[in-house]
């Protein structure tokens, strides 16, 4: 399934292909072993409170989100073979290829949306 991502202050999408991973599966696998993310591309991870990068062949931002689509936390071109801290608030991550989180901060929603 594909999901755009967006801003709610701002229409523009910050991200039009964005892969959803909510099973127990598809969450733990993640990006590992696929080709690394192009701006636009993303993997929406839910429930999720913490990311590893192990097995990725390239840095991405990570998006931490609470129950609301709030931003809780961004970490910024997390490179390959990392854990990133435990959120306890945390709800889903949005993983992105590196750069594409430019600009979000703490408190900023995002707006899921399927494809039309």
């Amino acid at each position: 399934m594909l999901h755009p991502a967006a801003r709610e202050a701002r229409p523009r999408p910050l991200a039009t292909a964005v892969g959803l991973a909510d099973g127990w599966w598809s969450r733990l696998r993640g990006l590992m072993g696929r080709p690394p993310l192009q701006p636009g591309q993303g993997l929406w991870i839910r429930p999720c409170q913490q990311v590893h990068t192990q097995f990725m062949r390239a840095a991405i931002d990570v998006v931490f989100l609470d129950a609301e689509g709030r931003v809780l936390r961004v970490l910024p071109a997390m490179r390959p073979w990392r854990v990133s801290p435990f959120l306890r608030a945390a709800r889903e991550v949005l993983e992105l290829a590196a750069g594409e989180a430019d600009g979000l901060q703490p408190g900023d929603r995002l707006v899921f949306q399927p494809l039309a």
